[in-house]
């Protein structure tokens, strides 16, 4: 059985942690913002929205290895958006906490968000300026993008050391939710409830409802050798999604999803045993005499919740990035 993308669940792990690892920067000061940046989130972003992340690179900055985690995860989205940054005087280390969005779009599930950290609007329109990059009026702001059209990834100062970016019709529709033109995400009774659940000590957490459950899980299962699964079929029948990472000696991903009914939960939960027990085949297969990281994974259910549960080492992450580039 070839299994050339096999760890994709460690691996997620990886590029989840040191994909926000690559925004580092803060303090405690800052790091009391989190719960104004949640807030901000809640009611910036348009009802659309399917899915939300936080996280604390302040946190994630001090997980061993992370430098060359960085180098080789770093997303090829929040890339474009740290090139856009760089351009208007903003370095990767004047970042401290990030609120990412999703909602559908035709090919991907758009990204957008919110962050914090040290930049000044002030700052970056002299850059902008020294570069040549003309401001886009939206919604009575001043937002400065990397390409010409819609689909544009773009940049708005909010106040000093807030910010908020995404494609241009996104970010506008944001920045008409946050002036009460348009529902926010906070009118979807789901979303504040789902939050105020989470484990938000966590370093990474996020909720996710509808389609953005399948996505999520093909962003770090999206191949199990040859074994085709239709993801959003398989959680077709989940209402809701919250899961955590937590990063010290180790890391360990923690999620719950609710299902429709306890049948649902039932099939869903033989289905995530079934990809338990191919991943530990192939990870010996792939990784002989090696910490197998899928030995102690749990999955549980209770009535009508699924619960999953995996913890990994840094070593095993290190080997997980082998199988993702080979």
């Amino acid at each position: 059985m070839e299994m050339k993308l096999t760890m994709k669940v460690t691996c997620w792990l990886g590029v989840l942690a040191v994909t926000l690892v690559a925004l580092p920067g803060v303090a405690r000061a800052q790091e009391a913002r989190a719960p104004d940046l949640v807030k901000e989130a809640l009611s910036g972003f348009p009802a659309q929205t399917i899915r939300l992340e936080f996280s604390s690179p302040g946190k994630l900055r001090r997980l061993p290895n992370y430098a060359s985690l960085h180098q080789r995860y770093v997303g090829p989205r929040l890339r474009k958006l740290v090139e856009l940054l760089g351009q208007l005087g903003v370095r990767e280390d004047d970042i401290s906490d990030l609120v990412l969005g999703w909602q559908p779009a035709s090919s991907e599930m758009g990204l957008y968000g919110f962050a914090t950290g040290h930049f000044n609007a002030k700052d970056i329109t002299r850059n902008a300026e020294q570069r040549s990059i003309t401001p886009t009026p939206i919604a009575g702001m001043q937002a400065y993008c990397l390409e010409a059209g819609v689909a544009a990834n773009c940049v708005v100062v909010l106040e000093n050391s807030v910010g908020a970016f995404g494609p241009l019709t996104v970010l506008t529709s944001m920045l008409e939710t946050r002036q009460g033109q348009l529902p926010s995400l906070s009118s979807d009774n789901r979303f504040p409830a789902l939050v105020e659940g989470v484990n938000k000590d966590a370093p990474i957490w996020g909720v996710a409802v509808g389609a953005a459950v399948g996505d999520w899980f093909k962003g770090w299962m999206p191949n199990q050798g040859n074994i085709k699964l239709d993801w959003n079929q398989v959680f077709g029948n989940v209402n809701s999604l919250t899961y955590s990472v937590a990063a010290a000696n180790d890391v360990t991903l923690s999620l719950k999803m609710e299902c429709a009914s306890s049948e649902a939960a039932a099939s869903l939960r033989q289905v995530l045993e079934g990809l338990k027990l191919i991943q530990q085949l192939a990870w010996d297969n792939q990784n002989p005499g090696k910490p197998n990281p899928y030995k102690d994974m749990s999955v549980g259910q209770d009535n009508n919740q699924v619960s999953l549960k995996l913890t990994t080492g840094y070593a095993e992450l290190e080997l997980a990035s082998g199988a993702l580039g080979s």
